[in-house]
């Protein structure tokens, strides 16, 4: 989502740290691009087995169902760490606690790029999501507070861009490397990243010491929220049914659609392509209503993985089926994200941890349930699976989306 997070709203942030320098300075934009690289690194490194599956699956001796949790156990873990991290950190500097995720990014995709077995490769992978866990519910709020109020907006977009070309490109990416190299030399490369970026931080970062420590007691803010309660079962449906197919989109292509690697790489390549265009066009609506945005995007997400299993055996139908995917993945984090923050925007200091456990749980439920089904059913069934829950998300939308929003306090 990946892991997607809440957008920050600049007053509330402005709020809560020490007024800065009017304009800031190029240190500061540097330091804040570190945090967006360290942002497309971790979700690079979540997504990252998603199209090395099958190579995995081969090359460890497990089914391509049981190689799924490589997406599911870091997931679950990701879910527990946000809120947990975030209040057993307290008032330690931010500056510290990002050094220490991103060093868990570079151990973990170590552990798995040597990893001698299939529970050696689980055990990097849940190091990974303590890492991830930790960052959406931490790290989004450092690149904020590097810059005056009047430029919180920027510094948020450029950590955003991190996510987003991480949601896109990582797989793609990962896929392309495997091909020529190897899927190990995947982890390796992202382990490379990591050890970069966690030098840049420790370079760049200044001291971060939070001004306000969150208790557990404030984690559950955002169920007192109607609008924001339906955002949250929206996010969990649509992201079940997201990674339920998605984690296995590549065996799909291999044994249904009878690709060879290069035309899968090539096609996941467009299908990040096709997340960007998604990514401006979810914007676009979002900005102007927010319930559609997210309506489109799960509907679209449904019919494209309910038309896989139809034509996905021709395969330029199930290119430009793909393609559709990607646009209204794309799409999906903005539109959803849109909706939490004027859900509450009065909650989003205490509501992004529990958000964020909720996308991390539905990612990690996902793909459990879609390696179930492949283990069980075959691989279009994961497909099946996943766009039942996309279209029960544009029903639910359509049906209870237009409860108003809790105005802010003064």
């Amino acid at each position: 989502m990946s892991a997607p997070t809440l957008p920050l709203d600049g007053a509330a942030i402005a709020a809560d740290t020490a007024s800065p320098p009017v304009k800031p300075s190029l240190s500061s934009w540097a330091a804040v691009a570190s945090v967006g690289t360290g942002a497309f690194a971790l979700v690079t490194a979540e997504f990252l087995p998603v199209g090395l599956l099958p190579a995995i699956a081969a090359d460890l001796g497990v089914t391509e169902g049981r190689a799924g949790l490589t997406v599911t156990m870091p997931g679950l873990l990701a879910a527990l760490a946000a809120p947990a991290l975030t209040v057993a950190t307290g008032r330690l500097d931010r500056r510290i606690v990002l050094w220490g995720l991103t060093a868990l990014l570079v151990i973990s995709n170590v552990i798995v790029a040597l990893a001698p077995d299939f529970v050696s490769v689980l055990i990097g992978r849940l190091l990974l999501g303590l890492g991830v866990g930790g960052f959406w519910a931490i790290g989004v709020t450092i690149g904020p507070k590097l810059v005056p109020p009047a430029h919180v907006i920027k510094a948020t977009s450029l950590i955003f861009a991190g996510v987003s070309l991480g949601t896109v490109a990582g797989v793609p990416t990962g896929a392309l490397i495997g091909e020529m190299l190897g899927w190990r030399a995947a982890f390796a490369a992202t382990a490379a990243l990591g050890i970069v970026v966690l030098a840049a931080q420790m370079a760049l970062l200044p001291r971060l010491k939070p001004t306000q420590a969150v208790r557990l007691r404030d984690l559950p803010a955002l169920f007192t929220v109607p609008k924001a309660r339906i955002g949250l079962l929206a996010a969990l449906l649509l992201f079940v049914g997201q990674f339920a197919a998605y984690t296995y989109v590549t065996p799909f292509l291999v044994q249904v659609s009878q690709m060879g690697p290069a035309a899968v790489t090539g096609l996941l390549l467009a299908y990040g392509i096709a997340g960007f265009v998604g990514n401006s066009a979810g914007a676009w609506v979002a900005g102007r209503n927010v319930g559609l945005a997210v309506t489109l995007a799960a509907g679209l997400i449904g019919v494209a993985t309910l038309s896989l299993p139809l034509w996905g055996e021709n395969q330029i139908a199930a290119t430009v089926i793909v393609a559709l995917w990607g646009l209204a993945f794309g799409a999906m984090p903005i539109s959803i994200q849109s909706w939490m923050f004027r859900a509450a925007p009065h909650a989003l200091e205490t509501g992004a941890a529990l958000f964020v456990a909720v996308v991390q749980i539905a990612l990690a439920s996902g793909a459990l349930a879609g390696g179930v089904a492949v283990d069980h059913a075959g691989v279009p069934a994961a497909m099946i699976l996943g766009g039942g829950f996309a279209l029960a998300t544009a029903l639910l939308i359509g049906l209870f989306g237009r409860v108003r929003p809790v105005a802010a306090p003064a």
